[in-house]
């Protein structure tokens, strides 16, 4: 084993194409991203030893790209969105497991397209639950909109008097930076008005609150900063990385709805490096549900705990502001990516590649994924 760990980069980041209910199968959409993110770092499949991948099999994508033999593989069984994908690949090429891991994240707008046979409910038929699950499905209970976003979204309104224009706030600076991204899938300007206007999906959860399900697969490749030194883009550094559980997978019994799993992350992440949160020049902050960005902002410490509506209202998260947040437009606006834009969002600013929402002299970045029981967050530096 080695003596040290590895110091790892980020050399190259790609996504497929994007769509709903897109003609192509799980296998084409993962094909797609993983070549768009070697040919951004200039490398071929031959320059791949480990696949780390939250949707498909990392071996079947190995057999699939001629990535083989493979020193490290990672298949998720269900971890905090992309951020477990990347960790994994972030450690083996750290420990030395791999000298060049590809982290990769499919998903589909419902279900996927390699799936053969009868998917309730979509296609018909009773869904058999047990175990606590019994007690709340039958009545909705079970939705993420609910057990997610609404309640979290209720406690925090009741606990520090956060209000919808907050959340409209946030609402309206993340589609202002989607209106600067070329790629974004919702530029159209948006109002305070536009957002109160909104129906709600599980009050006081409003549509304009929700990522936008798609079908997307994106990739990032993770190796060693002495190979990254000789390829096609600026090395974008890792500096430090974190992952959170504080309990079982049911978010309906979390001790605390406003500060859970992200205020331990944040405290693992912030304790691994020298930098502190003065230091960072623009956050990527999942916004699976815009509360979850409320929360990001508290325990990373941009602002104190409960403070996070009226700092946004004040502007900190616009570009020009504070600390620019989800400046590709968020899942919101951008996809539902599941937390893999954020990463490739802040490489891109890191690399001065983002255009006209892009943050002058941009060093130093975070971007996290998840809420609740379990999260992840990654900093990096150019």
């Amino acid at each position: 084993m080695p003596n040290s760990l590895e110091r790892v980069a980020i050399s190259g980041v790609g996504f497929s194409d994007v769509g709903r209910r897109l003609p192509l199968t799980d296998d084409e959409l993962v094909r797609q991203a993983v070549t768009a993110a070697l040919a951004d770092a200039g490398m071929t499949p031959d320059d791949v030893d480990g696949i780390s991948t939250m949707g498909g099999n990392a071996m079947a994508i190995g057999q699939l790209l001629g990535i083989m033999p493979l020193g490290f593989f990672h298949t998720s069984g269900g971890g905090p969105a992309f951020v477990e994908p990347a960790v994994m690949a972030i450690s083996a090429v750290a420990s030395g497991l791999a000298h060049t891991c590809v982290a990769v994240r499919l998903i589909r707008q419902v279900g996927g397209a390699n799936v053969r046979g009868p998917a309730a409910p979509e296609r018909g038929g009773p869904i058999r639950v047990g175990g606590d699950a019994q007690f709340s499905a039958p009545f909705g209970g079970s939705a993420p909109t609910s057990t997610i976003g609404a309640f979290e979204m209720q406690r925090h309104m009741q606990q520090y008097g956060t209000t919808y224009e907050h959340f409209a706030a946030n609402a309206v600076t993340a589609r202002y930076h989607a209106s600067l991204h070329p790629e974004a899938i919702f530029r159209d300007p948006i109002t305070v008005d536009d957002y109160l206007a909104a129906r709600f999906v599980s009050e006081p959860l409003r549509l304009l609150d929700c990522d936008y399900p798609v079908d997307s697969a994106a990739a990032v490749v993770f190796t060693t900063a002495a190979r990254a030194r000789d390829l096609r883009q600026k090395p974008v550094m890792v500096e430090a990385y974190a992952m959170s559980a504080v309990r079982d997978f049911d978010m309906s019994l979390l001790d605390d709805f406003t500060a859970n799993s992200p205020v331990h992350c944040a405290e693992q992440l912030w304790s691994r490096t020298d930098l502190t949160v003065d230091d960072v020049d623009t956050a990527q902050l999942y916004d699976g549900f815009s509360v979850i960005t409320f929360e990001w902002l508290e325990a990373l410490g941009f602002c104190g705990r409960g403070e996070s509506g009226p700092f946004i209202a004040e502007g900190n998260t616009r570009l020009g502001g504070r600390i620019p947040t989800n400046t590709d437009g968020g899942a919101t606006n951008f996809g539902r990516r599941h937390g893999a834009n954020f990463c490739i969002e802040a490489v891109r600013q890191l690399r001065g590649q983002a255009g006209e929402r892009q943050v002058p002299g941009a060093e130093v970045a975070v971007w996290s994924n998840a809420v609740g029981v379990f999260s992840g967050a990654v900093l990096l530096t150019a």
